[in-house]
């Protein structure tokens, strides 16, 4: 059996039995890494060269954590909870804020992606503030990881600006160009529109179908995660605004996370508005929201570098193909499937298509595939996985934000929904891409 299918299943499985992802992770790479061919000292040697790959990440998230806690000290999320909580008050305003609060949601998310490439790191600053004002409307937090995943998911994949023009033409077209395929003339949003039209079908039906009805919340954790005692002033507000301005024109400027976050939570210092013998804490506080986080980004980053080590990603693609011979169809699924079980093992689209371009362009060019269907496989496959991965910061960040009273599995509340929901529907629909273009 091949050693990705082994290392991902393994993987899979370990999460859904409760395993903490990093330890499901290191049992999977071991695995991995020794069924694939690699001895103990080249799969550790591999894993290690990877994790080493993802401490700038881990320092990210850590920063943001800590820019975050800064940011609720300042009163300012919470001025706005308590807001939406006012109008909780008039009984004829709880169904107009719900859907109030899913659009401003979904609109946040997909900004993030393209017109303030941000990515995740709205996350931690606006989401646990607003997690008692969900409570009361009974939001079920299932549909709110839904929404996000899908705004920080199919902009990427649709539109090229901002993540979107690194994915679709930096990553997407520049490497099946290097490998051989001219893609000159191909409109890539065309190529990317049927597909992203299966994710907006997944986020329908979570919104209208699956998570519709109403959910309970203990009220009572989330005031005591969430600093509802928080005391809420005029410079505290002024000075958070013009530290999340500050901290986003530093990461657009810098393309850094790190600059962006420390930026920020200098400027508190430095204001006044946190305390200098309070900046300790604040910070500890910070790299403790998202240590979870950091530490499964490093993890992952390392279990890609065994499945890569072993060789075997391009076995399974051509394997799968052979199957089928010269069946289109069933060529395209299988090579749609494939980039399914890797992206959900590496836990990035951008990192899993240039691995996969080498392997399927040639395979499209056999098969007689035009370069906007070609172009529409390998930006699905790439996609395919993103959203219910275990690794992936498409998930592990929505449950960053919805897990800090502890009421969010990871799993069960994120992972899972977010598969079921956005992955058969873009496998379907990039099936049906590859066919028809």
């Amino acid at each position: 059996m091949n050693a990705i299918l082994i290392a991902v299943t393994l993987m899979l499985a370990l999460t859904l039995a409760r395993t903490h992802v990093v330890i499901s992770l290191l049992l999977g790479a071991l695995v991995g890494g020794l069924s694939g061919g690699l001895d103990l000292a080249q799969t550790l040697a591999a894993f290690n060269k990877g994790i080493t790959n993802g401490a700038a990440v881990a320092l990210s998230y850590a920063l943001l954590g800590a820019f975050a806690v800064a940011i609720a000290k300042s009163g300012l999320p919470h001025a706005l909870a308590d807001a939406a909580v006012a109008r909780l008050a008039r009984s004829d305003g709880k169904t107009r804020l719900k859907w109030l609060l899913i659009l401003m949601l979904a609109v946040v998310s997909v900004m993030s992606q393209n017109l303030v490439p941000i990515h995740i790191a709205f996350i931690p600053l606006l989401v646990p503030p607003l997690l008692y004002v969900m409570a009361r409307l009974q939001l079920d937090r299932r549909l709110v990881a839904c929404v996000i995943t899908f705004g920080l998911v199919t902009p990427y994949m649709l539109f090229p600006v901002g993540f979107g023009d690194i994915f679709l033409n930096q990553i997407l077209l520049g490497n099946i160009a290097k490998a051989g395929m001219d893609v000159s003339g191909v409109n890539v949003m065309h190529a990317m529109a049927i597909p992203a039209a299966g994710m907006l079908v997944g986020l329908l039906l979570a919104v209208f179908v699956s998570y519709r009805k109403p959910r309970s919340y203990s009220l009572g954790k989330i005031e005591n995660a969430e600093r509802t005692g928080t005391r809420i002033s005029r410079k505290g507000t002024v000075t958070a605004l013009l530290a999340i301005a500050c901290a986003f024109a530093v990461q657009l400027y810098s393309d850094s996370m790190i600059l962006g976050a420390l930026a920020g939570f200098l400027l508190f210092i430095a204001t006044g508005a946190l305390k200098w013998h309070e900046a300790d804490d604040a910070f500890s506080d910070g790299m403790k929201l998202m240590a979870m986080i950091g530490f499964v980004m490093i993890t992952a980053q390392g279990f890609a570098e065994v499945l890569t080590a072993t060789g075997q990603i391009g076995e399974l693609v051509s394997a799968s193909a052979s199957l089928f011979g010269n069946n289109r169809g069933m060529a395209a699924f299988a090579m749609l499937f494939v980039g399914l079980v890797v992206t959900m093992g590496i836990g990035s689209s951008f990192s899993t298509v240039p691995i996969l371009t080498a392997i399927y362009v040639p395979l499209c060019l056999q098969l007689g595939f035009s370069p906007l269907a070609t172009v529409s496989i390998i930006g699905t496959a790439g996609a395919l996985g993103d959203a219910g991965s275990p690794a992936s910061d498409s998930t592990l960040g929505p449950t960053s934000g919805l897990n800090v009273d502890g009421q969010h599995d990871h799993m069960r509340d994120t992972v899972i929904p977010t598969f079921l929901h956005y992955n058969l529907p873009l496998l379907a629909a990039g099936w049906v891409a590859a066919l028809v273009l």
